[in-house]
């Protein structure tokens, strides 16, 4: 996906809230919420090496020798005082292939408000084992930054759990562990080589020059990866870079153990769907309270999220409006309830305003706190009553992890998700989606059987963390990756056991649907599982996770398989073990339906899919980034 700037993000949203109202939106549009197309990546290979590269990015992804993946991916990013990536634009890109040698030149311009800093890449592969990236950059104006430089992502399959040698600085040599369970802390510090087993019989090193590198768990932001980045957070930030500063750098990867029998991989071109034995019940899913709601009832939404602020005189009226709209639509209140030091007097006065109120559940966090303190949720429990009370974050798994309740305090924990903390292109963003159920199990670790509530799941951050302005929203909202990338995210946290899930706002360009009678592809999503609130999901396992992912639903005798297509290709699925078999009906939420199901949702909703005859495996054909469910005739 090419990279989206700010301007190009709220000008998008704009244009894709208008094309849901009546203007017609372009294909582009309907797949990936922005109008230009994004350009494929280039497939590199060098003997044994291969890898994809991103010539919209400057980024290398997934970094194979001899079929086995050895990295997930290695890219530079100029991160802002307030950690925001400053969008690259790559130029001048040059590459030379051979059967055993590649080279990949390129220029990358990352300017946005008073940052102006160029730099030059050059990838190179070799037959004989060994890969680099190079990194030259200068800055062209004075500005602040928190990091300049690499980033390298080392996959969770085949690193969880397992050793690796690091190299430190000083020469000094030991052993570590990638950590199995979400690390609250960098499990490896002050790095200048790491060596790890890539699989029996092949061991790859990984070395950093230039700066000191230390590993995070990326999953505590829901990144799909472990990553290696340079310059410590030990160390003062942001820091001034004045105009003329150089900065180098380069990573080399070495297999220094070597097996030449190749990953033996299928040739077809289905993607297989496994069906297994494990049943999770269905979270409990609401959404974001919005001023207008006009096809909320067709949501069966469990609850509504409102979030109020008890030093702001205005809250009750907004807590009396939501109050209505929640009692419309047979929904609870999520309160999402933020204090000051006054705790203590704003939560008294508070109950008097929500006497009587349908309360799904209390989320009580600290203005200036980014998890909840043990003193917080103590006064909360002598005022609140009625529904239970629920600690953590309104940022991250990452701040509920570092800082975890004490559990007599809570009777749920909660915390916020959504995929573009560190990237924002939509193979980063469907990588991310796995991760979200890694966050509920490792939470599982230090909350015992507390109930988990995912609140809110969002596209984009709501909020820059540093500076608290609230951010655009993402076009992609209006798109069918929109539609996609929400099933995948559904499925994950409901086969991992969240207890309950907010997506979104309701309506306008960060909700679902839009303040007259139309909605946005999500929509659909939402609805066709609300279908089965109170039912069970039965997990599925995807052949290629990053491609396609399917969610098996079912209440009582009723059931229902959606799948959804992560990429811009045609896919195929065979769908085993799905329990259905002979007449059913298909219905594909795609680009040629697109128009009827945003503009006409209720007519669009009580079409019925299409006969299809199936045999003991449902094969289902996805168009690119469409949703298709399958139901029993």
């Amino acid at each position: 996906m090419t990279p989206l700037n700010r301007r190009q993000l709220l000008g998008g949203a704009l244009a894709l809230l208008g094309s849901a109202t009546g203007r017609a939106a372009g294909r582009n549009e309907i797949l990936y919420g922005v109008a230009g197309a994004p350009r494929a990546p280039i497939e590199l290979t060098a003997g044994p090496w291969s890898a994809l590269f991103e010539p919209d990015l400057g980024f290398l992804r997934f970094i194979r020798f001899n079929g086995s993946e050895v990295l997930r991916g290695i890219y530079a990013a100029v991160r802002d005082k307030s950690w925001g990536t400053v969008t690259p634009k790559v130029s001048n890109l040059v590459i030379e292939k051979s059967a055993e040698h590649f080279l990949v030149n390129f220029d990358v311009q990352c300017a946005e408000g008073d940052i102006d800093f160029r730099w030059k890449g050059r990838i190179t592969g070799e037959a004989t084992g060994v890969l680099r990236f190079e990194f030259a950059g200068k800055a062209r104006t004075a500005f602040m930054k928190n990091r300049i430089g690499f980033a390298v992502l080392h996959p969770l399959e085949g690193c969880v759990g397992q050793k690796a040698v690091l190299e430190k600085e000083g020469g000094l040599v030991e052993t570590g562990t990638f950590p199995s369970s979400v690390s609250p802390n960098q499990p490896f510090i002050g790095l200048r080589a790491i060596t790890h087993t890539v699989r029996p019989g092949v061991q790859a090193e990984v070395r950093f020059e230039g700066d000191t590198f230390e590993t995070e768990d990326h999953r505590n932001w829901t990144d799909g990866n472990f990553k290696t980045y340079c310059t410590p957070l030990a160390l003062p930030f942001p820091v001034q870079v004045r105009q003329g500063d150089a900065i180098e750098q380069t990573v080399t990867v070495k297999i220094v153990a070597e097996s030449t029998q190749p990953v033996v991989s299928s040739e077809s071109k289905e993607i297989f769907f496994t069906t297994g034995n494990a049943k999770t019940k269905l979270p409990m899913i609401g959404s974001g309270y919005s001023p207008s709601m006009p096809l909320l009832g067709a949501l069966n939404a469990a609850h509504l999220r409102v979030d109020l602020k008890l030093n702001d005189p205005a809250y009750p009226e907004l807590l009396k409006r939501a109050a209505a709209s929640a009692l419309a639509n047979r929904a609870g209140l999520e309160l999402a309830l933020f204090v000051s030091n006054d705790a203590d007097a704003e939560l008294k006065t508070f109950t008097k305003s929500a006497a009587g109120l349908r309360v799904a559940r209390y989320l009580v966090f600290h203005n200036d706190e980014p998890a909840t303190s043990e003193k917080w949720l103590r006064l909360a429990r002598r005022h609140l009553k009625g529904a239970p009370i629920g600690g953590g974050t309104n940022q991250y798994f990452a701040e509920l992890n570092r800082g975890r309740p004490v559990l007599e305090t809570i009777d749920l924990a909660a915390y916020s998700v959504n995929p573009q903390v560190h990237s924002f292109d939509n193979l980063s963003l469907v990588e991310n989606l796995s991760s979200q159920g890694d966050t509920v199990r490792s939470a599982r670790h230090f909350l015992g059987t507390k109930p988990i509530a995912i609140s809110p799941v969002t596209l984009r951050p709501r909020f820059n963390q540093v500076s608290k302005q609230p951010t655009v929203p993402d076009p992609r909202m209006n798109s069918l990756f929109g539609a996609a990338w929400t099933l995948g995210s559904i499925k994950y946290l409901s086969e991992a056991s969240a207890a309950s899930v907010t997506y979104y706002e309701a309506s306008g360009s960060a909700g679902v649907m839009t303040s007259v009678d139309a909605v946005f592809p999500i929509y659909h999503v939402l609805a066709d599982v609300a279908e089965f609130s109170g039912g069970e999901v039965t997990e599925v396992a995807s052949g290629d996770k990053f491609k396609a992912a399917g969610l098996a639903l079912s209440k009582g005798a009723k059931r229902c398989c959606i799948a959804a297509n992560f990429s811009a290709e045609l896919q195929v699925v065979r769908w085993s073990k799905a329990g259905m078999s002979g007449r059913v009906r298909v219905k594909s939420l795609d680009e040629h339906s697109y128009a009827d199901a945003t503009g006409k949702p209720k007519e669009w909703r009580a079409r019925p899919g299409r006969l299809v005859e199936m045999g003991e495996d449902l094969e289902i054909t996805l168009l690119p980034y469409a949703v298709v469910r399958v139901d029993p005739a």
